[in-house]
């Protein structure tokens, strides 16, 4: 089984892809981590280098081949993976997506500590980077919201949630 582990950055998906693939014995892959891999280079070298529409292209097309060569696989997204091309459809498809419903003042509070490692928000003030969190969050959750299972913060639960992955 595909588990994709999709929400905004800060969201924890890199922190539940590890407990999910602890419990289910599946192998675990960060898209943007596998990204910079087999390009050589960080995103943020990616995005200063080659610009937003380069890196969108790749990230589709590493998480179609990654899909395609993997069966039993939890793959965590980037935040924006789901809301380009069709990769909310493709993923659907393939397998159980996952949305970590987070909270936006969690979600500020989680990125303040690591601003430099995310090229979209490095050089944002807190005021910027509030604004920027709800725009984008507005502009995402119609993508998140067709995710197979929704799970909410407070309430995430591994056993939980792994009876919904299997039952999805």
């Amino acid at each position: 089984m595909r588990i994709y582990l999709l929400g905004f950055m800060g969201a924890g998906k890199s922190f539940w892809g590890k407990q999910l693939s602890k419990k289910l014995q599946y192998p675990l892959l960060d898209l943007d981590n596998y990204i910079e891999e087999q390009e050589g280079k960080t995103i943020n070298n990616i995005f200063l280098e080659n610009g937003e529409e380069y890196f969108r292209q790749l990230e589709q097309k590493y998480l179609q081949t990654l899909s395609q060569n993997n069966q039993d696989i939890i793959i965590s997204c980037g935040g924006g993976t789901p809301c380009f091309f069709n990769n909310i459809d493709f993923m659907n498809e393939q397998g159980v997506t996952v949305w970590l419903n987070i909270p936006e003042d969690i979600i500020l509070g989680r990125l303040r500590q690591n601003k430099q490692k995310r090229p979209l928000i490095k050089d944002l003030d807190d005021t910027a980077l509030r604004q920027y969190i709800q725009k984008k969050m507005a502009e995402r959750k119609m993508y998140y919201a067709q995710s197979k299972i929704k799970v909410d913060d407070a309430q995430i639960d591994l056993d939980k949630l792994v009876n919904d992955i299997e039952n999805a």
